[in-house]
């Protein structure tokens, strides 16, 4: 092992953060085997993305069909998996979006969404919400604020982004009516003193704000997105980057909200670990767009496209187990709640639930050091989580929809007794 980290450090470029240093040498559903055959349940996912598990077998015999076919087309050639994801995706995603353009990562999905939208509607200016997360690319970076250290020494960062508030009731300490009061008092207040709507080409936001601690949006709240953006001729993008497929135990997450976006961003689990994203919109916003107004190598690689299309056809027959998961998991989540102080709060839909680890109840001081024992207490007994949000406080708690109800049990039980270790 330490002759193995040796050559990594040795060889791989510093700059990215690795959550441990385990060894993976293999996995297979829930489970990563390390080169000593440890095993660990993966409830990070890849940071989720393979919410069916680690090589589900409808995902790798697609894959492996397609790689015995046509590996790579580049934009040269038209294949049928771009057609058969592209149709798919027309299916299970929100009224209006009804055509798709591929890449490789969410953040080029989000790239894209904002060209189009500023193509399209003849506007520069974009609005963000603070807590977001949507890529450190140089211009994604410039729409993420879940933590100001991802903008360090690359300032400056694009100009017209204005960041508006997103509603933290908890963090805040106030209700969530309140707290969606507050934003768009201040959503308003920003259109009367620092730019007008039109000259606004796009609300950017997620519909359950992830690497900023796993809040779900408020329905007031993106209902008045939306109104906002039909009265003003704004168009509404959804970044469900990682709320899709799936995460939240629908399709989407804008499936709980009933709101339809202009735009949607896609990414993570769309092929279950196959490098593939998309942006997706009405066939009237699409035709806007001229050809060559936009390009890509890779994007929609037709391995990642028959992965994908599996991923879709596999994945119907999991929501309502997922939606089991999801109750269960928040069943037994309240009682920790109450029996731990360190849990102030716990929140999220479907399986995106973040869990957020504080001093005390009274105080809600961010404990990011519980969070770092429990991270190291549940890979001594066989389990993997991650944080999110500013302060490293809050786990991200991302079951792969596979997992059984006997396996949800075990894992929480591992954080009931990680939690019981560290306050005693």
């Amino acid at each position: 092992m330490t002759d193995f980290l040796d050559r990594f450090k040795h060889s791989v470029a510093p700059v990215l953060a690795f959550d441990t240093d385990i060894h993976a040498e293999r996995a297979e559903g829930i489970w990563v085997y390390d080169t000593e055959g440890t095993r660990y349940a993966d409830f990070a996912c890849g940071t989720a993305v393979t919410n069916l598990g680690h090589n589900h077998p409808a995902v790798v015999s697609a894959a492996q069909d397609q790689l015995a076919k046509l590996t790579h087309a580049g934009c040269v050639f038209r294949y049928d998996s771009i057609v058969d994801v592209a149709e798919k995706l027309a299916e299970i995603t929100p009224d209006g979006i009804e055509m798709f353009g591929f890449a490789n990562s969410g953040a080029e999905a989000v790239e894209a969404a904002v060209k189009l939208a500023k193509y399209t509607t003849k506007r520069q200016g974009v609005i963000v919400f603070r807590g977001a997360f949507h890529g450190r690319t140089m211009g994604s970076v410039s729409y993420t604020t879940s933590n100001a250290k991802y903008r360090n020494g690359y300032h400056p960062i694009l100009s017209s982004v204005w960041v508006a508030p997103f509603p933290h009731p908890y963090r805040w300490g106030m209700s969530e009516e309140a707290a969606t009061d507050l934003a768009l008092d201040e959503l308003a207040r920003m259109f009367k003193h620092e730019v007008t709507p039109q000259n606004i080409a796009a609300f950017l936001v997620e519909p359950v704000q992830g690497e900023g601690g796993y809040y779900p949006a408020p329905q007031r709240f993106l209902q008045a997105l939306r109104d906002l953006a039909d009265e003003h001729g704004i168009m509404l993008i959804f970044d469900e980057v990682q709320t899709g497929f799936g995460r939240t135990a629908s399709w989407f997450a804008a499936d709980h909200y009933g709101i339809a976006p202009d735009i949607i961003a896609l990414g993570k689990g769309i092929a279950n670990g196959m490098p593939l994203s998309a942006y997706g919109a009405s066939r009237d916003i699409l035709s806007g767009w001229p050809v060559g107004s936009h390009g890509t190598t890779y994007g929609g690689n037709p391995v990642a496209c028959a992965a994908a299309s599996a991923v879709i056809d596999t994945m119907g027959g999991l929501l309502d187990h997922a939606k089991a998961l999801s109750e269960h998991a928040f069943e037994r989540l309240a009682k920790l709640q109450a029996a731990h102080p360190t849990i102030g709060d716990v929140r999220g839909l479907g399986l995106m639930i973040g869990i957020e680890l504080v001093k005390d109840h009274g105080s809600r001081e961010p404990d990011a050091e519980a969070m770092r024992f429990l991270s190291e207490y549940g890979r001594k007994h066989e389990l993997i989580i991650i944080s999110c949000g500013p302060d490293g406080n809050i786990i991200r708690f991302i079951p792969p929809l596979i997992t059984t109800m006997d396996e949800l049990d075990r894992v929480l039980d591992v954080i009931d007794a990680g939690l019981t270790a560290y306050e005693t």
